[in-house]
């Protein structure tokens, strides 16, 4: 299994990304740390990374009132890395497509 699970594409993300055109940010493993994650990435995508920030989000707890009652659960728990590339290179997440 990689350190890498998926890219964040979203538009948050992507108008940081467009504020800082070399900033990625991806979903990795619980237990990565830094040095696995620039690893990962400069192995992948043929970059040099520059700086890796890494963030933990707990899960949250939700419940929903149904017609059958209280259905009650957790949002699973994931580890976000933002990856900052050295100046001038970019990853192009739709080039194969």
């Amino acid at each position: 299994m990689g350190i890498l699970i998926k890219p964040i594409l979203t538009e948050k993300q992507t108008a940081i990304t467009e504020k800082y055109p070399n900033r990625y940010a991806f979903r990795v493993v619980p237990t990565a740390n830094k040095v696995d994650i620039k690893n990962a990435v400069e192995q992948l995508y043929n970059v040099s990374v520059v700086r890796v920030n890494t963030m933990n989000y707990a899960g949250k707890r939700k419940s929903r009132y149904t017609k059958s009652g209280v259905i009650s659960g957790k949002t699973p728990a994931f580890k976000k890395a933002i990856v900052t590339l050295k100046e001038g290179e970019i990853i192009d997440f739709f080039s194969n497509i």
